[in-house]
């Protein structure tokens, strides 16, 4: 049984940055992709930016291109997200995500395991 675990999450000031991370265990993942999503209050669950394992080729939501990024460590079996530039409506749960299919989807109901979520709280 696959299981994600995110960790990092926290207080931030407007315009800060940090680093969330996603520990992953109970498959090879050589032939899955993973991802981080984000529910802001009040808003849908929405696509960040994913990597796909086996080489790294990331793809980000047009909204976060520049300012966060996505990386994986094999031998870890880790995800994190590097999260930079943060705006004052940045506050949102953040979510990691897999999908047993070496393709990154920008679409949840393609992703079959998912965490419990970090907060991550923007403050000004």
């Amino acid at each position: 049984q696959v299981q994600l675990v995110e960790s990092g999450g926290g207080l931030v000031q407007v315009g800060g940055s940090l680093r969330l991370s996603c520990a992953a265990s109970g498959a090879t993942f050589d032939n899955y992709a993973m991802a981080w999503f984000r529910q802001a209050p009040g808003k849908e669950r929405e696509f960040v930016g994913g990597i796909r394992w086996t080489d790294g080729r990331t793809s980000y939501a047009d909204s976060v291109k520049g300012r966060f990024a996505v990386s994986r460590d094999r031998a870890k079996s880790s995800l994190s997200l590097s999260v930079n530039s943060l705006g004052p409506e940045g506050t949102a749960v953040f979510y990691c995500a897999a999908r047993s299919y070496n393709r990154v989807s920008h679409l949840r109901e393609e992703y079959e395991y998912w965490g419990q979520g970090t907060q991550v709280t923007v403050s000004s």
